[in-house]
C-alpha cells in the first residue's frame, strides 16, 4: 500500500496559484517531475505510488497515463502563465516513478516531446529518466538519447544475489554493470547507480563487492539509501512476523561510512547526505532545485509540486488521475501554503543535509546558540560556523536528522 497523502486544504479545481506564489517565478531553479506509475513487479521494501498490470487491470493504461499527462502539463504552463513573467522553461527533467523504462523510448520520447511543448527546455537542460537494469537494453539507451534524455539513473540497489533476493528485485547481479555499458554505448555522459545498504542478511563484503561493482562501471554519480522498512510493506509484514530483522542502526552507520570512504577514495566527493558525485558538472541539479527551494511542476499520479512557497500533491490512483483531466479539471487534491516560518525551517532541514550547508543568519538566537552546542559536540565543523555557516561533519551526517531536529526545535 503506497504511502498516504499528506493533509491539506483543498485545491481549487481549475489549478490556479496565489498571485504571490507565482511573483519570482523564473528567478528561482525551475524544474519538471515526471511520475509513471507503472511497475512490472512490487519490490517487497517498496511504498511508492506504484501498480502492476494485475493491480490496475483495464481500470488505467499507458495510453490514458500518457494522455492524461499531456493535459496536465498543458494545464501548468496555463496556471503559470498567470503570472507577469513568461513560463519559465524547464532547466531540469526528472522522469521517475515506479519504472520509467517500463514505458520503452518511444513513449518517454513523446513525455519529453510534451514538456518541450507545453513549457520549452532551456538549452542547457538536464534531463533524467530513472530505469530499471531488467527493462533496459542498447536500442533503448539509444533511443532515449536520441529523444533528449541526457541523463540516467539505474536502480542497482546491491551486486548480491541474496541480498537483492531479500529485496525482491528481479535483476541479475551483473545486469546494472552491463546497463550502464549500454548506456555509454549510446552516448550517455552522466549515469547514476542507485544502491541500498543495510539490507537483512548483506555483510560488509557483500556491500564492498557492490562498490566494487559500481566503482568499475566509470559512473560519475552514486546514490546510496540506508533501507527503511515503510509500514504496509511486504518487508514490514515479514519483520513483524520475525521472518526478517530490523535493519540495525549501528550496522547501518558502519556501512555508511564505508560506502563514503570507498567512493572518496575513488575521487567521488559527497555534496548531499546520500549522494556522491565526481565533479559539480556530475551533481543531479534537479534534485538540488528540491534541496535548494527551486519551484518544479509535479506532473502524473501522486506527484508533488512546489512554486513560490505552494505545495501541492495529485490524485493517486492512475485512473482518477486520467478521469480528473479529461473532465478539464486539474488532479491535485490538496495543497499547502508555507509561511516565511514554514519556509525557514524547511530550507535548514534541506541544505543541512547538503556540503554547502547554510548561512548563520537564517537562525534565531535560540538555534544559534544549539548550532554553538552542535559544534561542541563535533556534528557541525567549527571552521564553517566561524564563518558564518553550519556544515555537517563527517559524524553530523550520520545524526543529520538529530541535528536538524536540534536547530529547529
Amino acid at each position: 500500500m503506497p504511502a498516504l497523502l499528506p493533509a491539506g486544504e483543498p485545491a481549487p479545481a481549475d489549478g490556479t496559484l496565489p498571485a504571490e506564489a507565482l511573483t519570482g517565478l523564473g528567478s528561482r531553479p525551475f524544474g519538471v517531475y515526471v511520475h509513471v506509475p507503472f511497475c512490472a513487479t512490487r519490490c517487497g521494501y517498496c511504498d511508492f505510488n506504484t501498480y502492476t498490470a494485475d493491480e490496475l487491470g483495464s481500470a488505467a493504461s499507458f495510453g490514458s497515463w500518457l494522455d492524461g499527462l499531456r493535459a496536465e502539463l498543458d494545464l501548468g504552463a496555463r496556471v503559470l502563465a498567470a503570472g507577469e513573467r513568461p513560463v519559465p522553461a524547464a532547466e531540469t527533467v526528472f522522469v521517475g516513478g515506479g519504472t520509467p523504462s517500463l514505458l520503452g523510448a518511444r513513449r518517454l520520447g513523446e513525455v519529453l516531446a510534451a514538456i518541450r511543448e507545453s513549457f520549452g527546455l532551456g538549452d542547457a537542460a538536464e534531463i533524467t529518466t530513472e530505469s530499471n537494469p531488467e527493462s533496459t537494453s542498447p536500442e533503448f539507451f539509444a533511443g532515449i538519447r536520441e529523444a533528449g534524455f541526457n541523463r540516467v539513473s539505474l536502480g542497482m540497489q546491491s551486486a548480491a544475489e541474496h541480498v537483492l533476493r531479500v529485496l525482491e528485485r528481479r535483476h541479475t547481479p551483473g545486469r546494472a554493470v552491463a546497463a550502464v555499458g549500454e548506456a555509454r554505448t549510446a552516448g550517455f555522459e552522466h549515469v547514476n547507480l542507485d544502491l541500498i545498504y543495510g539490507t537483512p542478511g548483506e555483510t560488509d563484503e557483500d556491500l564492498r563487492a557492490s562498490l566494487d561493482a559500481v566503482l568499475s562501471t566509470g559512473v560519475d554519480h552514486v546514490s546510496a539509501y540506508a533501507l527503511i522498512v515503510e509500514d504496509g510493506t511486504a518487508m514490514a509484514r515479514k519483520v513483524r512476523r520475525g521472518e526478517l530483522p530490523m535493519p540495525d542502526d549501528d550496522v547501518l552507520a558502519d556501512r555508511y561510512e564505508l560506502i563514503d570512504g570507498v567512493l572518496g577514495e575513488a575521487g567521488l566527493g559527497w555534496y548531499e547526505v546520500s549522494n556522491w558525485a565526481r565533479d559539480d558538472e556530475a551533481r543531479c541539479r534537479h534534485n538540488l532545485g528540491y534541496w535548494q527551494g527551486g519551484d518544479w511542476w509535479g506532473a502524473g499520479p501522486g506527484a508533488h509540486s512546489h512554486v513560490g512557497g505552494v505545495r501541492w500533491w495529485n490524485v493517486k490512483h492512475p485512473a482518477r488521475y486520467a478521469a480528473m483531466l479529461a473532465e478539464g479539471n486539474s488532479p491535485a487534491v490538496g495543497r499547502e501554503l508555507l509561511s516565511a516560518e514554514d519556509q525557514r525551517i524547511e530550507r535548514i532541514m534541506l541544505e543541512l543535509r547538503l556540503a554547502t550547508g547554510f548561512p548563520v543568519e537564517i537562525l534565531d538566537e535560540p538555534a544559534r546558540l544549539a548550532a554553538k552546542q552542535l559544534v561542541a559536540d563535533g556534528l557541525l565543523r567549527r571552521d564553517a560556523l566561524a564563518a558564518g555557516r553550519c556544515v555537517l561533519t563527517n559524524r553530523g551526517r550520520l545524526l543529520a536528522d538529530g541535528a536538524i531536529q536540534r536547530l529547529i526545535g
